[in-house]
């Protein structure tokens, strides 16, 4: 394989990873974009056969641990999580480990979301890889005190059937939120824009899962961690939902979405009020997504992602930036 651009940021110019992401996502150690092994193999992979199909449950993970120079696979004591292509019956599966890399850094590098660290990895075959920085994992090797939004509104599969994870909304979670983060002003801001960021960027299975709390050590309050698992799920699942969850509580609809059944700048005007985000901040943040096209291109076209799906990738951003702006 050929590299390029730094296979963390995606910055141009690098044949392996620059530094700033070999002190982020490394520790400093200067690791190489290459492991030292293959695909391993797996007899028993399953997923659900019914109810919501969903990206994440074929994705196959594999944790790693930093020795010396090299990361090597672990059953204790994981430092990093592996994706590597994952199998199945979606559509450019290839391409899935570029496109969250890529997807992880347009939010961050663009729209100052915070993230997990990440970055692509090759397997010694030339296979391509997606890894990322365990968040939850401390350089003393304690782990934070971290719970998703599933265990925080005690939803199971046993308790609420095979769609639990999608059986919520945005509008809930904020409730949740204003529950439990003393820091509520200043967190439903992060969350309202990646709220956003995922209808923008068409990720489409942003359940409750792929939202957590941590406990800050120091004050002993509740923070949303980094954000992950973060892709345009719509290259991959055919008639992707806009979004995993509704916007709002059940029964509650917009008067723009009842007219065009689909989301518009009106419908996130609405749920900014709803979950306490005044008239100026929304606009201060919702425009901040309309004035990167340039920059969001540019990424795009330095991505591991082949030629067709970075077209395919601007298409699906095109569309609903002018969406946004309607």
């Amino acid at each position: 394989m050929k590299i390029e651009n730094c296979p963390g940021c995606l910055k141009p110019g690098f044949e392996t990873y620059c530094d700033d992401c070999i002190k982020k996502l490394f520790n400093g150690i200067r690791v190489k974009p290459v492991l030292n092994f293959t695909r391993p193999e797996f007899n028993k992979i399953k997923r659900e056969q019914s109810g919501k199909l969903s990206i994440s449950g074929i994705q196959i993970k594999h944790s790693l641990k930093l020795e010396g120079k090299e990361l090597k696979l672990t059953e204790e004591g994981g430092e990093y999580i592996l994706k590597p292509i994952p199998s199945g019956q979606f559509e450019n599966l290839n391409e899935v480990p570029a496109n969250e890399n890529l997807t992880m850094q347009i939010a961050r590098r663009i729209h100052d979301i915070r993230t997990a660290e990440n970055g692509i990895i090759f397997l010694s075959d030339g296979e391509i890889a997606y890894i990322t920085k365990r968040f939850d994992v401390l350089p003393d090797k304690s782990k934070l005190l971290q719970e998703d939004f599933s265990q925080i509104a005690q939803m199971t599969e046993e308790t609420h059937g095979k769609n639990y994870k999608y059986d919520f909304s945005y509008e809930e979670i904020a409730e949740l939120m204003k529950k439990y983060v003393n820091a509520y002003p200043v967190e439903i801001e992060k969350f309202f824009k990646i709220v956003v960021f995922n209808f923008l960027y068409s990720n489409g299975d942003s359940h409750l899962k792929n939202f957590s709390l941590y406990r800050n050590n120091k004050y002993g309050d509740y923070l949303l961690t980094p954000f992950y698992d973060l892709l345009d799920t719509s290259i991959h699942v055919l008639g992707e939902s806009d979004l995993a969850l509704e916007l709002f509580k059940a029964g509650f609809i917009t008067e723009s979405f009842k007219a065009g059944s689909k989301h518009t700048k009106a419908d996130f005007e609405e749920f900014a009020e709803k979950i306490g985000i005044n008239k100026k901040r929304f606009e201060g943040i919702f425009s901040g997504f309309l004035d990167k096209s340039d920059r969001v291109k540019e990424i795009v076209m330095r991505s591991f992602l082949n030629k067709e799906i970075k077209d395919l990738y601007l298409d699906h951003y095109d569309n609903k930036i002018k969406r946004l702006a309607s």
